[in-house]
């Protein structure tokens, strides 16, 4: 397929976001349903033109067609396949199709699944989703055209960034994008609301398939991303509160926080003001991460570009987006009237407090972000924000949330009798406090901070369970009668318990990874050995092993512990021989509760066939991703709840009336 093609199908997808932004918008305001049901054709012939696109730059890539300047610059003729299909989004250029790929897929899909919507506020939905996609799909036209040819064609490609050409990263910004854009149709949602004036249950019913899709699929890039950061760096960490991490992080943090809050609007018709606040800054700051990755405001191994022309164009999307939602829900918020008082304790004060904490959370992240950036901006030196700062700020934050978390789904609606309520928390209660002795006693001299985390860890876990045995009366009632209940329990229901239940397993990993990790640098020859934390890694050897476009030195390592053989690691340094880069290929063994992970260095310059060698042993890191997954599968059942994904049954083909949501 000749490049010429993608180009032109991104220039009819741009007229065709130009035409779905306006006729639908225009035929909602005029009560004209010909225009408005333009919508739904244009998304789909949208997302069919720059899929187009996305193919063949694909297929560009999988030809080595170095005609293509993108291709020459994030290519190799020796480069693996599937490093050939994901070079296609490892740069920016062919990351920006990506990105406007998903827009058009979400808008398709609220096109298709999205029947059951009033038409207006469908033809709403789909014209803002079109004007955000024209937004970009202009920007990647632009400024960033993936199908530029460069003449005379070179012999060769300058091949992938070594760090990209590895599966986690193959894999994870498919995956991060689907929730960053994925919060796009939220945000559609909250401003066609702000346009119709009219936020109820049934629009929140609606909302929230759409924001725990985005939910799960930016929980697993986030988890995706820290696996590859923890195995493929060699530091053996798993987070650094790197800038660019970070921007990924807030979206979902507040992305959590407008779940919750949607089911207020949803059960008790209040928090709608808020709620439709949480939609706009969730993907505004989806956004500024946008900006900050493509700026050139920041060198990291996660950013994409350093042009400072794109960061403009970025900047000035951003400000029209953003800016003008806000300026939309500040007219239009005043009129929307919250009902159902409630008191402070009870499930709405939980969801409420959940929801400013993580507000907070949110805002200190920004803060702590972006405040080296405006420094350095304004003329002031280069300062260094990193994990000390956050340590303090950010993780006391979480320490009341999930003391609310574990309690959460046992408080009842409007009003709550907090003496009953710690009465059937009294197991949870006694676990936590025997877990954090234990903690205490097993780990002498543990900080206390850990200690505590400990004990709320437990807590949540224990808390969440015993919502789910009072649910399904656990030894209350016949194990048969259990059962049925169990059965006839609602997906959505085991959703939000193994979300919680995720996070309690995340955060064990986390407080292990934090406060029993342990490491030691050496120098070691073949045949020598270094000890730790009960472990012996005997050096083996060192061999020169050969990929298809790399060199490596891979180190053999037995591990024994009280000489019974454990396990063989072997780790390697790669050289890529087309950018003459190093790369670092931890050897990672788990048991399920700690992680024996090794790494070869360079050899020695002062000890004659010496090699520097790392050995980190990592209790509990593996619970955060199986927590994470965990948390996943959470908004995965929920998300397969029939009735989160119908927001209210269809009309009535006499009249058109909107039916009462469903229950």
């Amino acid at each position: 397929m000749s490049p010429e093609l993608g180009h032109f199908a991104l220039i009819l997808a741009l007229v065709v976001a130009l035409v779905q932004g306006s006729l639908p918008l225009l035929g909602a305001a005029r009560g004209r349903p010909g225009w408005m049901a333009v919508g739904e054709p244009a998304a789909v012939a949208q997302f069919a033109c720059v899929l187009i696109a996305f193919l063949v730059l694909i297929q560009a890539y999988l030809v080595s067609d170095f005609t293509v300047l993108n291709v020459v610059e994030n290519s190799h003729s020796t480069k693996p396949l599937l490093y050939k299909i994901t070079g296609a989004w490892g740069n920016h250029e062919g990351s920006m199709v990506l990105w406007v790929l998903i827009l058009a897929l979400f808008g398709a899909a609220v096109a298709l699944f999205g029947r059951n919507l009033p038409p207006s506020l469908r033809a709403r939905v789909l014209s803002v989703q079109a004007w955000i996609s024209l937004g970009f799909l202009s920007f990647t036209l632009l400024t960033s055209n993936p199908f530029e040819r460069v003449f005379p064609p070179p012999a060769d490609g300058q091949d992938l960034n070594p760090l990209l050409q590895d599966p986690g990263l193959a894999f994870h910004p498919p995956m991060l994008y689907t929730g960053y854009v994925g919060f796009s149709i939220v945000f559609a949602f909250a401003v066609a609301a702000l346009l119709e004036g009219r936020v109820d249950a049934a629009w929140a019913r609606w909302v929230r398939p759409w924001t725990l899709a985005a939910w799960v699929f930016l929980t697993g890039g986030i988890a995706l991303g820290s696996w590859w950061a923890y195995y493929e760096l060699g530091w053996g960490g798993w987070w650094f509160w790197d800038p660019v991490e970070n921007v990924s992080f807030m979206p979902w943090l507040l992305g959590t926080a407008l779940l919750h809050s949607a089911i207020v609007v949803e059960k008790r018709d209040a928090l709608k003001a808020w709620t439709i606040l949480l939609a706009i800054l969730t993907f505004s700051l989806s956004l500024i991460g946008t900006f900050v990755v493509r700026s050139g405001l920041l060198t990291s191994v996660h950013s994409f570009a350093v042009d400072p022309t794109r960061g403009l164009y970025i900047l000035l999307l951003l400000a029209i987006a953003i800016g003008g939602s806000l300026l939309l829900f500040a007219i239009r918020a005043p009129a929307m009237k919250g009902g159902g008082l409630f008191a402070p304790v009870s499930r709405e004060g939980g969801l409420v407090l959940n929801n400013l904490l993580l507000g907070t959370a949110t805002a200190t992240v920004l803060i702590g972000t972006l405040y080296p950036l405006f420094l350095e901006a304004l003329g002031g030196e280069r300062v260094s924000v990193g994990p000390p700062f956050f340590n303090l700020t950010f993780v006391p934050l979480m320490m009341p949330l999930v003391l609310v978390m574990g309690a959460g789904l046992l408080l009842p609606w409007k009003r709550a009798d907090l003496a009953g309520l710690l009465g059937r928390l009294k197991v949870a209660i006694a676990l936590a406090v025997v877990g954090a002795l234990a903690a205490l006693w097993l780990y002498d001299g543990t900080p206390v901070l850990a200690v505590l985390w400990v004990g709320l860890a437990v807590w949540l876990a224990a808390g969440t369970l015993t919502e789910w045995a009072e649910r399904v009366h656990l030894f209350r009632a016949p194990a048969a009668d259990s059962w049925r209940r169990a059965r006839q329990l609602p997906r959505s229901a085991y959703g939000a318990t193994f979300a919680h239940l995720g996070l309690a397993i995340a955060l064990a990993g986390m407080i292990g990874a934090s406060t029993g990790k342990q490491e030691a640098v050496e120098l070691l020859r073949p045949g020598e050995t270094l000890s730790l934390a009960g472990y012996d890694y005997r050096l083996e050897g060192v061999e020169r092993t050969r990929g298809p476009n790399w060199v490596a030195n891979t180190a053999t390592f037995a591990v024994s512990r009280d000489g019974r053989p454990v396990a063989t690691l072997r780790p390697e340094r790669r050289l890529y021989l087309v950018t003459n880069r190093d790369t670092t290929e931890a050897a990672i063994h788990t048991t399920g509760l700690v992680d024996l992970y090794a790494v070869i260095g360079e050899p020695s310059e002062s000890e004659s066939g010496a090699w520097i060698v790392r050995i980190y042993h990592e209790p509990l890191v593996p619970w955060m991703w199986a927590g994470a997954l965990v948390m996943m599968l959470g908004g995965l059942l929920s998300l397969s709840d029939r009735r989160l994904r119908v927001g209210a049954p269809r009309r009535a083909a006499r009249d058109g009336a909107l039916a009462q949501p469903a229950e």
